[in-house]
Formats: structure tokens, sequence, C-alpha cells
């Protein structure tokens, strides 16, 4: 694997040389420097042929920073992976906006500069041929979760939950919590998922059941089961024809 370093400060890039050479007992690393965008630059060369497989990108750099820098790579013929290092947090989002693999905060550890580069590997992998793929597959949503900011592929949502003032993200494996309105996700992602209640979206391809059933609050009607859960979810009566198509196709 080829990486280049890009920070201003010299005591941060040898860093992060000491950090890869123990890393480089699990692979083959290679490793350049660079302190700001215009050396950067110059390592790609004026083709922008990939010569390198990512980026240790610093954000707060004099001249142009690391996000406008991160945004100028991905122009490049074959951009390589960003994988952003830096001393501040609060740019995360922006960071994940701009397709960045990893978002490392110093101090660095060596584990997880190691799990950084192994998501560099799985994204930079050439895939086997394969039936085209469905476009919306690569969709993701920007979670913070404890502080951390992740991206959580579409695909693997189940249902999202009005819950008061969040909304709850259902994986099959876990639950997380986001900002924003059930109807803004409905109108983002109405190909995938289907309104089943004022206060649920479920994804239409892990509608697996409609029954009967008994609530407390709304007595008799109808839930649905989901492939990969064993929750009912509640379906409000002038929902249920369009779960019941839903099924049908």
């Amino acid at each position: 694997m080829n990486i280049l370093i890009v920070d201003d400060e010299a005591l941060a890039r040898s860093r992060l040389r000491t950090l890869l050479a123990d890393c480089a007992d699990t692979q083959r690393i290679t490793v350049a420097e660079a302190s700001n965008a215009a050396e950067t630059m110059a390592h790609l060369g004026p083709t922008g042929g990939r010569a390198f497989d990512v980026v240790l990108l610093d954000i707060h750099m004099p001249g142009q920073d690391g996000l406008a820098l991160a945004h100028t790579l991905q122009t490049l013929p074959q951009p390589p992976a960003v994988v952003f290092v830096t001393a501040h947090a609060d740019h995360a989002v922006s960071a994940f906006e701009l397709d960045a693999v990893d978002y490392l905060t110093k101090p660095v550890r060596r584990e997880r500069l190691q799990q950084a580069l192994a998501k560099v590997q799985r994204s930079t992998r050439v895939p086997l041929p394969a039936a085209p793929a469905d476009p919306e597959d690569g969709e993701t949503l920007l979670i913070q979760d404890r502080g951390r900011t992740e991206r959580l592929p579409l695909s693997e949502v189940l249902y999202f939950k009005a819950e008061q003032k969040y909304v709850t993200v259902r994986t099959a494996t876990r639950s997380y919590i986001m900002d924003g309105a059930l109807s803004e996700l409905e109108s983002r992602f109405a190909t995938r998922f289907l309104r089943i209640h004022r206060n649920a979206l479920v994804a239409r391809r892990a509608v697996r059941a409609l029954e009967r059933h008994h609530d407390e609050a709304e007595g008799e009607g109808w839930a649905v089961r989901l492939q990969g859960s064993t929750e009912l979810l509640l379906v409000s009566r002038r929902q249920v024809a369009a779960v019941r198509e839903e099924l049908g196709r």
C-alpha cells in the first residue's frame, strides 16, 4: 500500500510514520510526505495518476486546508482514498460528505490506524465481475453515535421510527438515533421505504407479512413483520392497502 502523509507539522508526520512502520508487520507499506496542498499535488503528478492508494490528510494547514484539498483530489482521474487525521473532531460530517474513508483524531492509536487502512483496502479492492449494480445500493446515512460519526449503508436499514424529537434507525443487529423528520426521509428514499404509519417507514425489500394484531392503544388492527426482525410494527388503516400491494409485487 502506497501512503502519502499530508500535515504541515513535521512532528505529526513523524508520529504517523512510526505508527505505519508498526503496521507494516501485517501488510507491505511505502510512505511519502507532504506539508501542504502544493506538495501533495506534486507527488500525485501532472496527470493525476494514482501514485498513492491513500492520503492521510490533516485539516488545519496554511494555505489550502485539508477539506478543500480533499475536494481537489476527488477531481483527479484516479483519486486516492482519503483518511482525515486531525486534532479537531468537529469536521467529521464535512469530511464524510467528501467521501472520506475514515476520520481519525489525534493522538492516533496504532489499532485505530490499522482499522482505517483495512477500510481503505476494502474500499479500493477491485470487485469480481457481477450483475449490474443497483445505483441505490451505495447510498448511506451519516449517523452520530457516542461522539463518533459513521456511514450506515441504507441497504442495512429495516425501518425508521419517529420517537418524539428524534428518529430511531433500526438494522438487523442494532438501533441508532438520528435527528431529522420522518417526512424528509420519506421524500429522500421513497423508492426504498414505505410509509406504514404516521410514525414509521419500513424497507420495502424487508416486508415479509401483514398480520392481524391487537394493540392496547389502537385496538384491533394490522401489523407488518419484517425480514431480519422479530418486531411487529403497527400499520395504520389507511396504509393497509399499500402494504398489501407491496407484498403482491
